[in-house]
């Protein structure tokens, strides 16, 4: 990958994608393409077709997702299956139809089984159940891996599919509705402190446990991906280190500075209860992660406090 070469990122608004498009630019990558949903709906499988046949991307990061927390996914699991299945299928065709030289898909740690062997390794997919209250977005994202497998096993197509851990940083999701739990929490400390210290009520016992990798940390890494990767095998993007949701919640007040009590609503699901990825396979490529969780945080909550004009629903 060229600094010329024409290079799509698709989903460029979105927490990943914003992510890989400033790693591109620092690094001097100065042919990117991006198109925002009014320019191109991506569910239009026509539109996408005539995109790819007009831009012709030679370098493709499909980081465009519907996403969502546990409430968003046990809510509209319908939603969830048909826009990330009918929006990935339209980019990996066209990119197989116009020559793409390499495409990068964005998958997800929710894809392995829910009580798989910890940490969690590549060859775990498929060896059981999924957490029932993401299974239909799981089910979304595998098909994604499988349709890159299928295109590289029958016409030799260099796509590949890397599987990051839980993300957070800057332009995430911060709605009380359809957030994953980090954001979730950034806002609730940060409005129960300005509304006088008052309880935090927040999901589950706080026993399960989570990696957590900065976005800026995954952007880096797809782009090292991109450049350095090129097997038929998934691999996995994390830290190799975790924390309990209880423990990552002190950490979160400790940074927004709440001073109130935390509340545990036990009737809520914990979710699946550890999901901690193997990254011996990434490491082995060269590539580790530099940015330190509480450190992530800080910076996190300094984005969302510039921004919190724009998360106005309750």
């Amino acid at each position: 990958m060229k600094k010329t070469s024409k290079i799509y990122v698709a989903g460029h608004k979105g927490l990943v994608g914003s992510a890989i498009v400033r790693n591109l630019l620092v690094k001097s990558y100065s042919n990117i393409i991006t198109k925002n949903r009014l320019e191109l709906d991506l569910l239009n499988q026509e539109a996408v077709n005539n995109f790819f046949e007009t831009e012709k991307p030679e370098y493709v990061f499909l980081a465009a997702a519907k996403v969502g927390g546990i409430l968003a996914n046990s809510n509209f699991k319908a939603d969830f299956i048909y826009e990330n299945i009918q929006l990935q299928t339209n980019i990996i065709y066209s990119s197989f139809k116009y020559s793409t030289k390499k495409l990068l898909f964005l998958g997800s740690s929710c894809i392995y089984p829910k009580l798989a062997s910890q940490p969690i390794k590549e060859n775990s997919l498929l060896t059981g159940p999924l957490e029932p209250t993401n299974d239909a977005y799981a089910v979304a994202k595998i098909a994604g891996i499988t349709m890159c497998q299928s295109f590289r096993d029958q016409y030799g197509c260099n796509f590949i599919s890397i599987m990051p851990t839980n993300l957070y940083g800057p332009h995430d999701n911060y709605s009380l509705t359809s957030s994953h739990v980090l954001p979730a929490m950034i806002r609730k400390f940060h409005e129960a402190k300005i509304s006088g210290n008052i309880a935090v009520t927040l999901w589950g016992t706080g026993i399960a446990k989570r990696e957590f990798l900065h976005v800026d940390d995954l952007a880096d890494a797809a782009v090292h991906l991109m450049k350095n990767y090129n097997e038929r095998e998934i691999i996995n993007i994390g830290t190799g280190e975790d924390i309990s949701i209880m423990d990552l919640a002190l950490m979160v007040q400790k940074v927004v500075g709440h001073k109130g009590e935390i509340i545990w609503d036990k009737s809520k699901p914990d979710g699946t209860p550890r999901k901690l990825l193997d990254v011996k396979k990434l490491h082995d490529n060269g590539w580790k992660h530099s940015i330190n969780l509480f450190a992530g945080i800080k910076s996190s909550y300094s984005w969302f406090v510039k921004n919190a004009h724009n998360f106005k629903e309750r």
